[in-house]
């Protein structure tokens, strides 16, 4: 099923092109013109259109932005219409309108159905409506990692399956192994911390600090210190509140508060205010006679050991010891105390970790080594059948004796931790599996199979691609095909062929081919023709659609560089009645 048409684009201040219009047809559209008129710019204005890299130089002198217009038909229901519709762009009368503007500053914008939208959402729907190829293409299928991404997606869920699951394994393996090494090769230094922290907990261990303990015998050192001085002051103020004993006139504080206490008491009754104040007074005398308690007391208890000074000094030093190295308080030291017996154990849990990595990791390599080998299996038997439907192609591309192959083989690893089991040889594993592949070319009989990056010609490898794309187009179709002068290299029969295939994949699909051909101009149902104005510059009427005498004037053209040679004319009349009769 088509999931839609490119109608037409608008381009505006695009390189050479200052203001034109493209309308494309459903089937086959051919976009000729002389070389450096601004074909390929129709390449680089549908890119943009498909989300590809906005480059202000191709902005054209003295505009402030080139702007792109592509009208897109998508029938009801089409993946590409609702994933539009979701993004909050609106269809018109089903036909999706996409734009693109790129400014000289280098800005880039897009909008699809009158909203506003990331760029990348339209390299989403591009991967659903159109296929682009053209010479950086060709040279794509050049990279061996380039042809397995091909055979891959031909084999379609018969590897794909397989391969998300390898790479699950894959990406866990990895990080297992890094881990293992990490942990391996870090071992000495890890052994070191943990003789560190050893010692200092031992050094902790042995004092076994208590929380607070610095403050406190900090106060009882200042008290022990000042011992005679403590109990030289208590009992001077003891007399001065209680009296002196062995003098026997001599005057207290007790005495006298408790005189001017009667005083009071005996006229209290005449005043509230005097009584108030009697009762105060009787509080006060209450209050010294406790502290002239508390005074006898102390004195008598107050310690002036200097053994026991000693004994304080001597553990306040042992725990100075501790918190010169390990925090600024014996808080802090238990608290690193703490923190490093944790770290501890998990030093000392090393060897049980690297144990149940290696575990892991073997586990992972038998399970990497079952899906590794299934992905060979899918791509070995995918392989056939893709060289087969390529090969068959090529004969209807004026390549009868082609044969392509695939060469799928495995990396011998040369480490034993670098590589992983598969069919009984240790093997190099990546993201995408064991498989080397690489597509091979035999042009004709008795040649042997030869990488196409060293024995496809420039015409060979077009017509090689080309085939690839028309057995995609089989398995894994979109609406739009455009080929960027896919036909580089070929001429004559070939290119006769070319046109040919190209037309018949346009009966599934809208094909749109920049070519110097006329041979495979003469088999399209468009003909555009691209011409610059005197000033250098495409115009609104610079891409016209050729019919009847004007496309053989242009064919004559590419045939023989003269539009009125009647050789070249006969030619291309010919050219349009082979094409007309194949149709």
């Amino acid at each position: 099923m088509v999931w839609g048409v490119l109608e037409e684009m608008r381009i505006r201040s695009l390189g050479v092109i200052d203001d034109a219009v493209v309308e494309l047809s459903p089937g086959f559209t051919a976009v000729t013109g002389e070389t450096g008129a601004g074909k390929t710019m129709v390449v680089t204005s549908l890119g943009l259109l498909l989300g590809g890299r906005a480059d202000p130089a191709l902005v054209r002198i003295g505009a402030g932005s080139a702007v792109v217009e592509g009208r897109i038909t998508l029938p009801p229901g089409a993946p590409a219409a609702r994933r539009a519709e979701e993004a909050g762009a609106e269809l018109d009368e089903g036909a999706l309108l996409v734009t693109r503007t790129v400014s000289a500053e280098g800005r880039s914008r897009a909008h699809l159905g009158g909203r506003s939208v990331p760029v990348g959402l339209l390299a989403e729907l591009a991967d659903e409506l159109v296929a682009v190829h053209g010479q950086t293409d060709q040279q794509g299928l050049l990279k061996p990692a380039r042809q397995r991404g091909a055979l891959d997606r031909y084999a379609g869920e018969a590897v794909s399956v397989p391969l998300a699951a390898y790479g699950e394994v894959y990406r866990r393996l990895r990080a297992v192994t890094a881990e293992l090494e990490e942990i391996t090769t870090r071992a000495r230094e890890r052994a070191q911390e943990a003789d560190l922290l050893r010692f200092g907990l031992g050094e902790i261990e042995a004092v076994a600090p208590l929380a607070g303990e610095d403050a406190e015998l900090a106060a009882e050192a200042e008290r022990l210190g000042h011992a005679e001085a403590l109990a030289s002051a208590a009992a001077l103020a003891h007399a001065a509140l209680a009296g002196n004993p062995e003098d026997p006139e001599s005057v207290d504080a007790t005495t006298l508060v408790a005189g001017a206490g009667r005083a009071l008491e005996a006229v209290r009754s005449h005043d509230p205010a005097l009584a108030a104040l009697a009762d105060r007074m009787g509080e006060i005398s209450i209050l010294l006679a406790d502290v002239a308690q508390e005074l006898a007391g102390y004195a008598d208890d107050l310690d002036a050991d200097p053994l026991r000074l000693a004994a304080v000094e001597e553990r306040r030093a042992a725990l100075t010891q501790l918190t010169r190295k390990y925090g600024d308080s014996v808080g802090a030291v238990l608290l690193w105390a703490e923190e490093s017996a944790a770290r501890l154990l998990e030093l000392d849990g090393d060897d049980d970790r690297i144990e149940e990595l290696t575990a892991e990791r073997d586990r992972l390599r038998d399970e990497l080594s079952v899906l590794a080998q299934r992905l060979t299996d899918a791509r070995v038997e995918a392989a056939d059948r893709f060289a087969r439907a390529v090969t068959a192609e090529l004969a209807s591309l004026a390549m009868p004796h082609a044969r392509v192959s695939f060469d799928i083989r495995q990396t011998e690893a040369l480490d034993e931790a670098a590589g992983v089991e598969v069919g009984g040889r240790r093997v190099v594993y990546g993201p995408a599996g064991a498989d080397e592949v690489e597509l091979l070319l035999a042009p004709h009989p008795g040649a042997p199979p030869r990488p196409i990056a060293k024995g496809a010609s420039g015409g060979e490898l077009s017509r090689v691609m080309l085939a690839v794309e028309v057995v995609f187009a089989g398995v894994d179709p979109v609406p739009t095909y455009l080929f960027d002068e896919v036909d580089a290299g070929v001429g004559g029969k070939a290119a006769v062929e070319i046109g040919r295939r190209l037309a018949k994949l346009a009966k599934t699909a809208q094909v749109v081919v920049v070519t110097h051909l006329p041979q495979v101009a003469a088999f399209a149902d468009r003909q555009l023709l691209v011409e610059k104005t005197n000033d250098g510059s495409v115009t609104r009427s610079g891409v016209t659609v050729l019919e009847g005498e004007e496309r053989v004037r242009e064919l004559s053209r590419m045939l023989a560089g003269q539009e009125d040679s009647e050789t070249a004319r006969a030619h291309a009349e010919e050219l349009l009645a082979t094409a007309r009769a194949d149709g």
